[in-house]
C-alpha cells in the first residue's frame, strides 16, 4: 500500500541578521561599460544571494556602511516564500533606486523578518584575468 505524501512542517533555516564586512563594487572599465550596454558578456559586479526556506515571504532590509560617509539604511528587498533571490548591486532598480558607489569599500548588514541564509559574491573584470569571490555572510545569533 502506498502512503500519501504529507508536507513536512519545519522551521525556516538560517538567521535573521547577517554581516558582510568586506564589500567593494569594482568600477566599470570601458570594456565593461560596452558589455553592459549590449547585455553581452560579463562585467564587474557584486551580488547578494538570499535563500528563504520559510513558508512566509522574507522582508529583507539592507544597511550599507562606509569608511568615509554616513551609512545608507533601510534598503528593502523581498524574497518570496521558499524562494531564492540574487540581488545585483550594480542594478539600482533591484535596490529601490539606491546606487551603490563603485570603487568604494563598504560593509553590509542584512536583516530579515524570517530566518534566511545569505551569501555574498563579487566578479571583478578590471584585469585581463577575471577574479570571482563568493563567501557566506557571517550570521549573528540574537540573544
Amino acid at each position: 500500500m502506498k502512503r500519501a505524501h504529507r508536507p513536512v512542517q519545519r522551521r525556516a533555516e538560517g538567521h535573521r541578521v547577517w554581516i558582510i564586512p568586506d564589500a567593494y563594487l569594482p568600477p566599470l572599465t570601458t570594456e565593461d561599460a560596452a558589455k553592459r550596454a549590449t547585455g553581452r558578456g560579463y562585467w564587474s559586479h557584486e551580488s547578494l544571494c538570499v535563500i528563504n526556506t520559510s513558508l512566509k515571504p522574507a522582508h529583507v532590509v539592507l544597511n550599507f556602511y562606509f569608511e568615509d560617509r554616513p551609512p545608507v539604511k533601510n534598503v528593502h528587498v523581498a524574497v518570496g516564500a521558499e524562494r531564492t533571490r540574487h540581488i545585483r548591486f550594480d542594478k539600482p532598480e533591484e535596490l529601490g533606486g539606491f546606487v551603490v558607489p563603485a570603487g568604494v569599500p563598504y560593509a553590509l548588514r542584512v536583516e530579515s523578518n524570517v530566518p534566511v541564509v545569505v551569501q555574498h559574491s563579487r566578479l571583478d573584470t578590471t584585469q585581463p584575468n577575471c577574479a570571482f569571490l563568493s563567501v557566506m555572510a557571517h550570521p549573528i545569533a540574537r540573544t
